[in-house]
């Protein structure tokens, strides 16, 4: 009694979870792509990766210099 239970309350578990995803709002993927287009066009002033740093010492993955004694 107790195995059977336990896999009703499991069971009880995945069908919430199902009913939370199924209430999500949905998006077609052509919205979807646009507004990532939109969002990708207006920061791309900001992207490093296009533009690059302005100085070295503004990049987080620059060499790091070793300190060396003597």
């Amino acid at each position: 009694m107790d195995v059977m239970s336990s896999s009703l309350q499991q069971q009880r578990i995945i069908v919430e979870q199902l009913r939370r995803e199924a209430s999500v709002d949905r998006q077609p993927i052509s919205v979807s792509c646009a507004a990532m287009m939109r969002y990708i066009a207006q920061h791309e002033q900001e992207d490093y990766l296009l533009h690059g740093f302005t100085s070295q010492k503004v990049n987080p993955f620059r060499e790091k210099s070793s300190c060396s004694v003597l």
